[in-house]
């Protein structure tokens, strides 16, 4: 499996681009985002699982429901949930992404990110839709990266390929999240694409297996947002033999795209607003795959020692803290915890006590930014990953003054 690039626009088939259109006041910003496909797609999406659910996700379910798209537009500045309009401006921006391409406005997908119950200008995203149709091309994958971006310090877009059925199949994906991330089907918003030739509901079953590993193993600060949705659309013009049930060549295709996600994943924790380093917890010996993952999303997920993580702080206690608490039947006292990065590894728990070890070095091992908790329960096979961030000041600057 290689890493290439190309992000959204690597498979084949597929264009992008994205301009300020004047949602942001800052005009060096964009914030309009397209992705066109050159032929219809298979589809598939996930959505949040908060009840209260931005405009856009419900438009985007209708049109999905025959598992076809062809194409993804996406604003960022304003989240247009909790508005009486919403549904309809969703919709407009369908209709005028259609009026431009030439697709259906069925086959839209329509996502929006941003401050919730303030109002979506539709205006502005009217006269920016002539330039966003034709600034369309397959180099446009980081400009439409950036326009789906709020409170991100970095674009996230990544692509990989393998060989599928004799064939080259790529799969690229461009998402936003730094902050009101911890999901319960995907977080963040999350766009992939693909040109293997899969059915719909192959594709589905694959997303939401793929989902549960990756996107459901991040957690920034307990928020599940309502706007999160994660969607894919796969061309089919690597040429390969479409995937229409299990076996060997879903199985290479789940693997590539859980890749993908888990590319996404820890470029997500890793700019958790404010954050200065990425906490993962990698937990082995669990009794079952359910309890390590509860396991580890219960570490990744303390407070507390995500605010000792910032601090280089090897406060150990802490994840004992979080495990303990956890939802789930073991025994706390056969639990190893061992602390680790490029600087190397430091035990620091063993049986659920604690053991002598130097401080100095734990602090050194602590301060990169990339940090493992390694946590081995020694009652079975049960393994899980799950993906964090260190709690800062900054995090509190940032959410404080979010809207002005």
């Amino acid at each position: 499996m290689e890493i290439i690039e190309g992000g959204i626009c690597a498979p084949l088939g597929f264009t992008a681009s994205g301009v300020h259109c004047g949602i942001r006041k800052n005009k060096s910003k964009e914030d309009l985002a397209l992705v066109l496909a050159d032929c219809e797609c298979s589809a598939a999406a996930v959505y949040t699982t908060n009840k209260v659910k931005g405009a856009p996700i419900l438009v985007t379910k209708e049109h999905l429901k025959d598992g076809k798209a062809r194409a993804i537009i996406c604003n960022s500045g304003n989240a247009n949930t909790c508005n009486a309009d919403g549904a309809e401006k969703a919709e407009r921006m369908c209709e005028l992404t259609a009026s431009y391409t030439g697709v259906d406005k069925e086959d839209v997908i329509v996502a929006s990110t941003g401050v919730i119950g303030q109002i979506l200008p539709i205006e502005p995203i009217e006269k920016g839709m002539k330039s966003l149709a034709g600034q369309l091309s397959v180099q446009g994958a980081s400009s439409a990266a950036r326009a789906i971006m709020t409170t991100d310090t970095v674009e996230k877009q990544f692509a990989r390929e393998e060989i599928i059925g004799g064939k080259i199949v790529r799969m690229g994906a461009m998402a936003k999240g730094s902050g009101m991330i911890h999901p319960n089907m995907a977080t963040l918003l999350c766009f992939v694409t693909t040109d293997a030739a899969i059915s719909p509901a192959m594709l589905d079953k694959a997303l939401h297996a793929a989902v549960a590993d990756t996107l459901n193993m991040v957690s920034i600060d307990g928020d599940t947002s309502t706007n999160d949705m994660l969607t894919i659309m796969a061309s089919g013009k690597s040429g390969m033999k479409e995937i229409d049930g299990e076996g060997e060549e879903y199985d290479i295709f789940l693997n590539l795209l859980i890749a993908v996600l888990t590319d996404v994943s820890r470029a997500i924790a890793k700019d958790g607003e404010g954050a200065t380093r990425l906490l993962e917890c990698r937990v082995s010996g669990a009794p079952d795959i359910p309890t390590a993952k509860k396991i580890a999303k219960s570490v990744v997920c303390s407070s507390l020692l995500k605010a000792a993580i910032s601090a280089a702080d090897a406060n150990w206690g802490r994840v004992l803290c979080a495990i303990g608490y956890t939802d789930a039947d073991f025994d706390i006292d056969k639990i190893d915890v061992d602390l680790s990065s490029v600087e190397g590894s430091i035990a620091v728990c063993r049986k659920g006590a604690g053991v002598p070890f130097d401080e100095d070095r734990a602090k050194k091992i602590l301060t990169p930014d990339e940090v493992t908790v390694k946590v081995n329960c020694n009652l079975g096979k049960g393994c899980a990953t799950a993906w964090g961030c260190d709690l800062t000041c900054d995090y509190v600057k940032i959410n404080a003054d979010y809207r002005t």
